[in-house]
């Protein structure tokens, strides 16, 4: 943690400090101090707008098995969902989608908004991202179809393994998150 916040001011020292070179011909008048300013295109592009892990895109993948009350694994690409025994109440047919083209690691479930009795573990994978994945913790956050952040799932991150994992009581849109 204290790598995280020694990197993040100095982030900050370098995109506030002026540039090197020569001073400027006159120092700033009383009237008119003068104020660092960070130019908002490139924090946003260095942090995103929405707090989701920017990624290279991964090849779309797509996974549906018939999943009963003894509980089982699906996966999707390098994502994978475990629903433990009990979870369901009976053979339930659950497709596992992980997109392509969206710049984030995420994942869709159908049917869409079944409950689980006991929740299932997400683990998603992360090792396909920006440098800002690797230093910052990570956790699994539900969206809507626009990437929009509803909630974040209460989720434990594997730096060594790269991967996140949360605990999913529904079906819905999940994408990993900083």
């Amino acid at each position: 943690m204290k790598a995280v916040r020694a990197l993040a001011v100095l982030v900050l020292v370098v995109l506030c400090s002026p540039s090197c070179g020569e001073p400027p011909s006159a120092p700033p008048t009383p009237a008119a101090p003068v104020v660092p300013t960070v130019d908002a295109s490139l924090l946003g592009s260095l942090l995103g707008p929405t707090g989701l892990l920017k990624c290279s895109d991964q090849p779309y993948a797509s996974s549906t098995q018939t999943i009963g009350v003894a509980g089982g694994t699906i996966s999707a690409g390098p994502h994978t969902l475990v629903i433990p025994p009990g979870a369901l109440l009976g053979p339930t047919t659950i497709t596992m989608t992980a997109p392509a083209g969206l710049g984030v690691n995420a994942v869709k479930f159908a049917p869409e908004g079944l409950q689980f009795t006991t929740p299932a573990v997400l683990s998603m994978s992360y090792s396909n991202c920006n440098l800002l994945g690797k230093l910052l913790p990570k956790r699994i956050a539900y969206t809507d179809d626009n990437l929009n952040i509803i909630t974040y799932l209460l989720s434990l991150d594997n730096l060594l393994g790269k991967r996140v994992t949360g605990k999913v009581n529904h079906f819905s849109d999940y994408v990993v998150a900083w």
